[in-house]
C-alpha cells in the first residue's frame, strides 16, 4: 500500500480508543492528524460503514468507538482501507516473447498472496487495544 490511508485510519482509531467513551470531532482529529477534516471524515465514513465507529451529529455529536478497541485486530482496520497490494501493482503489457516477461505475472501472483497472508496473519495478532497502550 503506497499511501497513507491504514496510517490515517489507524490513528483515527486509536485516538478514538484512548477516550473511548467521549464522542470526538472530525476537526479535532483532523489537528492530531495535521490533515484536513475532508480526509478524517472521508475515513470515519469508511469505518463506520465497516461498523467500527459510530456517529453523533448535532452540538454534542461526533465519533467514537462502537466496539472495544480490544475487538479490532489491526488486520481489521486494514482491510476497510485497502485498496493495492502490499508490494504494490504488476506491469500491465510485459513482452510475452521475453522469457522472463511472459510468465513474471504469474510468478508475482503466488508472491503477492504470499505476502498478504504474511502481513494479514501478523496484524491479526495485534489489537487496537495493544497499539494504543504502546503510548502510555
Amino acid at each position: 500500500m503506497n499511501n497513507t490511508r491504514f496510517a490515517t485510519a489507524l490513528h483515527i482509531l486509536a485516538l478514538l480508543a484512548d477516550s473511548e467513551e467521549e464522542w470526538m470531532r472530525s476537526e479535532w482529529i483532523a489537528g492530531s492528524i495535521n490533515v484536513n477534516p475532508v480526509i478524517v471524515r472521508k475515513e470515519l465514513s469508511l469505518l463506520n460503514e465497516a461498523g467500527l465507529v459510530d456517529s453523533r451529529k448535532g452540538k454534542v455529536g461526533g465519533f467514537k468507538l462502537k466496539k472495544n478497541s480490544e475487538d479490532i485486530s489491526l488486520a481489521e482496520i486494514y482491510h476497510v482501507v485497502k485498496n493495492s497490494e502490499v508490494l504494490g501493482k504488476k506491469n500491465l503489457n510485459p513482452n510475452p516473447k521475453c522469457p522472463i516477461g511472459k510468465e513474471i505475472n504469474q510468478q508475482l501472483d503466488g508472491l503477492f498472496v504470499e505476502m498478504n497472508d504474511l502481513l494479514n496473519r501478523n496484524l491479526e495478532r495485534k489489537s487496537l487495544k495493544k497499539f494504543v497502550e504502546q503510548f502510555r
